[in-house]
């Protein structure tokens, strides 16, 4: 099972917008796609799930995706949370 490792830089953290895209982005995939924050663990394709995790701006997450398209899955989500989910830093 590939995984990846990055920090939330969005100033809202994962919270709100953010996380419906993250989740959106997500479910684009058959993979299963889990979301950990600290002792928190989440499925990425839930937004009640992922809005749990409390992640704020600087949390790190390790993402961990398994299925047919595991690395298309680690390499959309990677490129929204690197793009600050769409916004101009």
């Amino acid at each position: 099972m590939p995984e990846i490792s990055l920090v939330i830089n969005h100033e809202v953290g994962l919270h709100a917008r953010p996380a419906s895209l993250f989740v959106q982005t997500a479910g684009k995939f058959s993979s299963d796609v889990q979301v950990i924050h600290g002792e928190k663990k989440a499925n990425a394709k839930s937004i009640l799930s992922v809005l749990a995790l409390g992640a704020q701006q600087g949390a790190e997450l390790r993402i961990i995706a398994q299925g047919e398209d595991e690395q298309e899955t680690l390499d959309a989500l990677k490129q929204l949370i690197m793009s600050n989910f769409g916004e101009s830093s």
